[in-house]
């Protein structure tokens, strides 16, 4: 076949495609990975020193929410060189650090260890089943994605206001919504770097990290409330 024709560039650049849309994925894959290992260092720092824990929840909101923010715009700027990953690691670490309070608190019941496994295999299968999904889904989910980031701002908001409310109630009905939202956000955020909407490994992974992050913080919640036993 003439390689000039059309049909053979069709093909060539539909394998390039692939190539490249596979290679993104395995990376992000790879480095999602790699980023559980800050994130169990940064928590198991935080619960052996207490650092988060002596922090009141006031300051602690305030200090997540201005570390994560001001991470989130370093790798958005370094993304494009070997920097980002070093940055998007130290994210990871900051987060676990954030997460050390409520593994504290989780591992004060004698069934904690216990939960904190639950947590992360019910994590892991959300994952699983997500990234399957995306596989297998053709609609175009960009709609969704839109929908999904007004709930998440709406959850974010909800969740400020609980600081002074201090809501039992409403904080479970925040970690179930929490637990559908970041879950459909994992598949469409597996699914934009397998159609080749997303191309940069590292922004591909901050996405799916955070959605990982929240679904296990959600389900970490909701256990530690319903399935928590004391000595």
């Amino acid at each position: 076949m003439d390689r000039t024709s059309p049909t053979y560039g069709g093909f060539a650049g539909g394998g390039v495609l692939t190539a490249q849309r596979n290679r993104v994925l395995r990376n992000t894959y790879a480095l999602l990975a790699l980023s559980l290992v800050p994130t169990v260092l940064g928590a198991w720092i935080g619960v052996a020193t207490g650092i988060t824990a002596s922090l009141g929840m006031g300051m602690s909101a305030l200090v997540f929410l201005g570390g994560a923010f001001a991470f989130m715009f370093a790798i958005e700027k370094t993304k494009n060189s070997a920097a980002g990953v070093g940055v998007l690691l130290g994210f990871t670490f900051f987060m676990g650090l954030m997460l050390s309070r409520m593994l504290a608190a989780i591992l004060g019941f004698s069934n904690g260890a216990s939960l904190i496994m639950i947590a992360f295999g019910g994590t892991a299968a959300v994952f699983a089943s997500m990234a399957t999904l995306a596989t297998v889904v053709k609609r175009d989910l960009s709609g969704l994605s839109k929908f999904l980031f007004v709930g998440a701002i709406l959850l974010l908001v909800v969740g400020v206001i609980n600081i002074f409310v201090q809501s039992s109630a409403l904080m479970l009905t925040m970690s179930v919504a929490a637990i559908g939202i970041f879950s459909a956000f994992m598949l469409v955020d597996v699914k934009r770097v397998i159609d080749g909407g997303e191309t940069n490994y590292i922004t591909a992974t901050l996405a799916i990290y955070l959605d990982l992050y929240n679904v296990f913080q959600s389900l970490l919640m909701l256990l530690g409330v319903f399935g928590g036993e004391r000595d």
